[in-house]
């Protein structure tokens, strides 16, 4: 797990090192083990490490191949690697090192654009080629790790994060009006390409981009999650189907289990991630170490599971470390957490992913988490709804939209205002071939892009910012496209993750299980009020926020009026939203 960043010019001028190197620089906490930067006159290539598989300095990067005429960058994490390299061996290549970043440049010689579908795991990738000059950018199935992209006067930038782009300047700051409208609807998602700024995309997942000397792009999608189903699928059994299930997910948390260094698992008291300490406990796994936060009850609401999550600890004898967060800890945290997020997450387990990845890192510098589960397994309130819609597309943007475009345009600037590009987005995803039930519409939806720029962002963004690597093995390309073939109605069973609770029955206690379903509490961020809200007050009231005039002044003055009354249909404040989204500004200098 790493930070990278680069450039390549096209109009003769050669790279910026001290570019490159204020790049890296912000990336410092994603590898504080290493650093490397290597430029070759129109492109150059930086690298932060933090060593996971083959500590040794052989697996250092940038990693240059003489003998393919290829250098690279590489953050993420292979879990087939041996089993590659094996393969790779058997076809005449010889290997320097002993990690995952040489076999990932061979694999791209041995199989030029189909590298990509050979690899299992993590990854955002870039490789230059010696002789063509061409740039290799490519992204994992499932978006795990990020890559951000910048057009500058000379040619184009990339990075782990969004900051780091900015801090090699030139680059265009002003705010993108439809991303800002899918975040005020979509509840803080905005699609790829686009960011909340004009001057920075990002890479689409299971996307390789080849970018020629020039400069001309082409992209190359090389996988995709079909929810059609065979006869012999419609027909299968569902004992069989728990079977499959339980063989996939085992494989998958086993896969992740790879590195030369321990590997411990968040334990939030969920049936995700307490799923995944009993696979492990199955699989043999010794002296795991588990990892749970909770923070202080407002307006009476609990902030912590730690019933839960103390039950699975003790109930599979792990070293468990609980971590207990005061209020004013948490205020003091928020500064750093916004300052970790490549865009604005509205969602109020940042901070606790910020400051639970930051006492976890003292311990190990690998988990596992449970995030994906629910988009994948049919785990949310929205799903069981759609199944009879007579408008799909209604149905969910009714349950997931934080507001109406009719809402929108009464609160945002009328400069920002527009189309409702949050459901024309949705009308276009649910109508494209390969999933019929609208259902398997939704979960394609949510597990393709909302789980890609919400949660999995979250844990990347959050986890990193300590200098640990998050592994989701919900999120393996294996299990996703075996749930995908399962009949919808197995998964919407028991109220949801309906096939997944039956596993789950088979390896963990019930109590765990049947229980209504929790989520990370911060209340202290749901019901704002004393130094959050004058957090909230300062960061709207300022000069910046006024000039900006993202927002219409009578709106805010009736959310600083009672916040607690304007909660999104997602339990989210309407005042965070908007406030969070003013500090996220500022903390990034735009």
């Amino acid at each position: 797990m790493c930070g990278i960043c680069g450039e390549v010019t096209f109009n003769g001028t050669q790279a910026s090192p001290s570019a490159i190197a204020a790049m890296n620089q912000v990336l410092a906490p994603r590898g504080p083990d290493a650093e490397g930067v290597v430029t070759r006159g129109r492109w150059g290539l930086g690298h932060r490490r933090l060593q996971i598989i083959d500590l040794s300095a052989r697996s250092e990067q940038p990693m240059t191949a003489p003998d393919l005429g290829l250098t690279g960058v590489f953050n993420g994490c292979i879990y087939n690697y041996r089993a590659l390299r094996a393969e790779l061996e058997t076809l005449g290549h010889r290997f320097f090192s002993e990690g995952d970043t040489e076999v990932v440049l061979r694999a791209y010689a041995q199989w030029g654009l189909d590298f990509a579908s050979h690899l299992t795991g993590m990854f955002a990738v870039a490789i230059v080629e010696r002789d063509s000059g061409r740039l290799i950018l490519a992204r994992d199935r499932l978006g795990v790790k990020p890559l951000y992209l910048a057009r500058t006067a000379s040619g184009l930038r990339f990075a782990s994060t969004l900051p780091a782009l900015l801090a090699g300047g030139g680059v265009d700051t002003s705010i993108d009006a439809v991303a800002f409208r899918f975040y005020m609807s979509f509840h803080a998602v905005v699609p790829p390409p686009r960011t909340i700024l004009n001057g920075v995309k990002k890479l689409p997942p299971a996307t390789i981009r080849v970018i020629d000397a020039a400069g001309a792009e082409e992209d190359h999608v090389y996988w995709r999650v079909s929810y059609d189903r065979s006869r012999e699928d419609a027909a299968r059994p569902a004992a069989e189907w728990r079977e499959m299930l339980k063989a996939s997910l085992t494989e998958a948390v086993r896969r992740r289990m790879v590195a030369d260094v321990p590997v411990g698992v968040l334990l939030s008291g969920g049936v995700d991630s307490s799923l995944i300490v009993g696979l492990l406990d199955e699989l043999g796994q010794k002296d795991l170490r588990t990892f749970s936060i909770g923070f202080e009850a407002a307006n009476q609401e609990s902030g912590d599971e730690f019933v839960y999550s103390d039950l699975i600890a003790q109930h599979f004898a792990t070293a468990h470390t609980k971590i207990f967060v005061p209020s004013a800890d948490l205020l003091g945290a928020l500064p750093g957490a916004i300052a970790s997020m490549s865009e604005p997450m509205v969602s109020y387990d940042n901070v606790a992913f910020y400051m639970l990845s930051r006492e976890v890192a003292k311990h190990v510098r690998v988990v596992q988490s449970g995030q994906g589960a629910d988009e994948v397994f049919a785990g949310y309130h929205w799903y069981p709804p759609m199944a009879n819609a007579p408008d799909p597309v209604a149905a969910y943007a009714k349950a997931f939209f934080d507001r109406d475009n009719a809402a929108l345009s009464r609160q945002i600037g009328p400069a920002y205002a527009g189309d409702d590009v949050a459901l024309a987005f949705v009308r276009e995803q649910f109508a494209r071939p390969g999933a019929d039930d609208p259902v398997d519409k939704a979960l394609r939806l949510d597990t393709t892009v909302m789980l890609v720029d919400d949660p999995v962002k979250r844990v990347d963004n959050m986890t990193m910012a300590a200098g640990l690597e998050a592994r989701v093995p919900f999120l393996d390309h294996d299990l996703v496209e075996l749930a995908a073939r399962m009949p919808a109605s197995l998964k919407l069973a028991d109220g949801g993750k309906g096939i997944l609770k039956d596993v789950a029955r088979t390896v963990i206690p019930p109590q765990v299980i049947d229980r209504p379903k929790g989520y990370f509490p911060v209340p202290a961020l749901k019901y704002l009020d004393g130094p959050y809200l004058e957090l909230a007050r300062d960061a709207l009231g300022s000069t910046a926020a006024r000039q900006r005039g993202l927002f219409r002044q009578d709106w805010l003055e009736t959310l600083f009026a009672d916040p607690r009354a304007h909660i999104t249909p997602l339990r989210g404040s309407e005042l965070w939203q908007t406030a969070l989204l003013e500090m996220w500004l500022q903390t990034q200098g735009v």
